[in-house]
């Protein structure tokens, strides 16, 4: 474990206002390090059967709220934007996954989970697509809760809100067997450190996935090798990966989405 922590430091040298006992933290905060989030891609839309967790019409602080049946009847809303972070990361989201707020998500009060959304800052003219896993936000006026690394790109940190236009992406069901196998073409990875090095790379790799034991692969973009657990093809297995590494102290690892392709990658 002490030989995994050094190394790793070597590494990386080179939602709604609830109150609940699930979370440590009384007031939702930024992480203390605020990693770089340039490299963190926007939600690739895809169809998606709707979460069994989530669906449901419910009622908040004495408020009722009915999910959106048809999304056809959604066009876009404007409204204004917050974000939530750190208080909620490794927590459950109202679908009954584990927010990551280094993914490209948000929190929405009544489209039906997961939906994905483009979010335009119309105040800096700023574009993001998010992938909206949650419930919230529960103040008025507000439209959407952004994870901390959308309203990054977003240009949301700052200020703490402000005003969107959501349009909601649709993409329709797959009718075809080819068409299926499509949907399902994107891979999951859970990126652990950028390394400009390509022997310190392979070093780290190879003892993250005997700490692990888990495969690992590297992603080289430029003069940067990223160093990431996976492939994974489950979206579950990727959360619980991802929230392997948050034990061992990479506190800023993050969950990576990418389209199935025949580009070679680093072993």
């Amino acid at each position: 474990m002490k030989k995994l922590l050094v190394l790793i430091a070597i590494v990386l040298s080179g939602c709604a206002t609830k109150n609940d006992e699930r979370y440590s933290i009384a007031q939702d905060q930024a992480p203390e390090a605020t990693p770089t989030l340039e490299h963190v891609e926007d939600a690739h839309p895809r169809y998606e059967p709707y979460s069994r967790a989530g669906n449901k019409n419910y009622t908040v602080l004495g408020q009722d709220y009915e999910v959106i049946k048809d999304p056809e009847t959604f066009t876009t809303e404007t409204g204004i934007a917050s974000w939530y972070g750190k208080k909620f990361h490794g927590h459950k989201t109202s679908n009954g996954e584990i927010y990551d707020m280094y993914s490209m998500s948000a929190a929405h009060k009544t489209l039906p989970l997961p939906s994905y959304v483009e979010v335009e800052n119309t105040a800096n003219g700023k574009k993001a697509i998010v992938r909206v896993n949650d419930r919230g936000p529960f103040h008025e006026g507000r439209v959407i809760d952004l994870s901390y690394a959308a309203a990054s790109k977003l240009g949301v940190l700052a200020s703490g809100t402000a005003p969107v236009k959501v349009t909601l992406l649709k993409v329709d069901k797959p009718v075809e067997n080819d068409e299926w196998q499509g949907a399902r073409l994107n891979r999951y990875f859970v990126q652990l450190a950028a390394i400009s090095d390509k022997t310190k790379a392979e070093k780290a790799a190879a003892s993250f996935s005997q700490q692990f034991e888990l495969p690992t692969d590297i992603h080289q973009s430029g003069k940067v090798y990223r160093v990431r657990l996976g492939p994974f093809h489950d979206y579950d297995q990727t959360q619980h990966a991802a929230m392997l590494a948050q034990e061992h102290q990479i506190n800023e690892a993050f969950i990576v989405v990418e389209p199935m392709s025949n580009e070679p990658t680093l072993k």
